[in-house]
């Protein structure tokens, strides 16, 4: 409190000084005029002070008004102790008093007006803070007093949409946690129940001829194979959503890792009749990448597309180079993605109804684990619909950049 004092009575001193000088006042007069303005204003700027103290838990409307108020009182008084000190008649005093607190009065009035609509913005600024705390739809009324209440009101504004935006990825993963695990649930009983079935018949000898032992022997193996893959997959999808992906890259051909991914799909999609293609750009394809998780990602899709392909279907792969990022893209016949599934093809154990049917398997892990890993390379992954089906492509930076 002091030191704003000691700077007000500075630059009243020499505002002093300054209009004497323009105007011709001696200058022992300005002095003393200034020493009897400056004390009554001090004197008003202390009752102030007191004043904002005491309404320091009171409204921001009740604390302008007594900031004017202050204001106010340190201009009359200045106002007529110099007056009165100037010798001037006893009317002539009397007639700057009356105007003086007409002055004051009217000015007073506006100040408290003012305080109430400063007061108002605040309430509604705080009542706002109070639904984009609660989730609720802010609302602001009309326009705050002023400019540092209008910024925090667009500020809460901004903090809001952010909020709904968080609310509402928070409420998706909820519904694709609960859709994963009640659909990883059901992937799991069914290969369990037929591993004990068999177990059980083996066991008890029901089966006893050679091939239907053999047989029994091979579906378990089959069975187990499927579990582990499940549970490789959510331990893979874990580590994506836990940031905890190990990515050692290395510069690799961008072709032999396509070349081995259409090689590893090979019996897959002869299984299901599906032909398989696979165009490499002629010029050299190198990359800096993670070579066993990229290897994960084509696989994945090479699986996916085969697995949607009808029977006499193409599957295509391209590799090349676009716009200063490697470029990957996969070609299925599957006949297209519905529009209303398209944005959720990625999303964690979204499978469609078709991939709910018999002999179309998998968990729906693939595509989002296949999301996750090329994201992590800082690449972008995308469907489009395009005759005769879908396709996906993966664009992935040449070089990788620390950090």
């Amino acid at each position: 409190m002091i030191r704003p004092a000691v700077i007000a009575v500075a630059l009243g001193a020499a505002a002093t000084a300054a209009v004497a000088a323009a105007t011709g006042i001696p200058a022992a007069d300005a002095v003393q005029l200034a020493a009897m303005a400056i004390g009554g204003a001090l004197v008003a700027g202390g009752f102030g002070a007191w004043g904002l103290k005491a309404a320091g838990r009171r409204s921001i409307g009740v604390q302008s008004f007594v900031v004017a108020l202050a204001s106010l009182f340190a201009v009359g008084a200045g106002a007529l102790l110099a007056a009165r000190n100037m010798f001037i008649s006893a009317h002539d005093l009397a007639a700057l008093a009356v105007v003086l607190f007409a002055a004051i009065t009217v000015a007073l009035v506006i100040a408290l007006l003012l305080g109430r609509r400063v007061g108002d913005a605040s309430r509604r600024l705080q009542s706002a803070a109070r639904g984009v705390g609660a989730g609720q739809a802010a609302t602001f009324g009309a326009e705050p007093a002023s400019r540092e209440l209008s910024e925090l009101g667009i500020e809460l504004a901004r903090m809001q949409e952010k909020l709904d935006l968080t609310r509402a990825r928070e409420r998706a993963m909820d519904a694709s946690r609960r859709e994963l695990v009640a659909w990883v649930s059901h992937d799991l009983r069914t290969p369990l129940a037929g591993i004990r079935a068999m177990a059980e018949a083996l066991e008890d000898g029901v089966v006893a001829d050679q091939a239907t032992v053999q047989r029994y022997y091979r579906t378990l193996r089959q069975e187990t194979d499927r579990l582990a893959s499940l549970v490789d997959d959510l331990f893979e999808l874990s580590r994506i959503n836990a940031g905890a992906l190990n990515l050692q890259f290395t510069r690799v051909s961008l072709g032999d890792l396509v070349s081995d991914a259409i090689a590893g799909a090979a019996a897959l999609a002869r299984i299901k009749g599906v032909t398989l293609n696979g165009t490499v750009a002629k010029e050299p394809l190198e990359v800096e990448v993670s070579v066993s998780e990229l290897t994960r990602v084509l696989h994945n899709l090479l699986e996916n597309a085969i697995r949607h392909t009808p029977s006499e279907g193409a599957v295509s792969v391209e590799a090349g180079f676009s716009d200063g990022h490697a470029v990957v893209t996969v070609m299925d016949a599957c006949g297209g993605i519905p529009d209303a599934d398209i944005d959720r093809v990625f999303d964690l154990a979204f499978r469609g109804k078709a991939a709910r049917t018999p002999g179309n398997g998998g968990a729906g892990l693939g595509l989002a684990i296949a999301r996750g890993i090329v994201e992590a390379h800082r690449g972008q992954i995308e469907v489009t619909n395009m005759e005769p089906g879908c396709r996906f492509t993966v664009r992935l930076p040449i070089t990788q950049v620390a950090g």
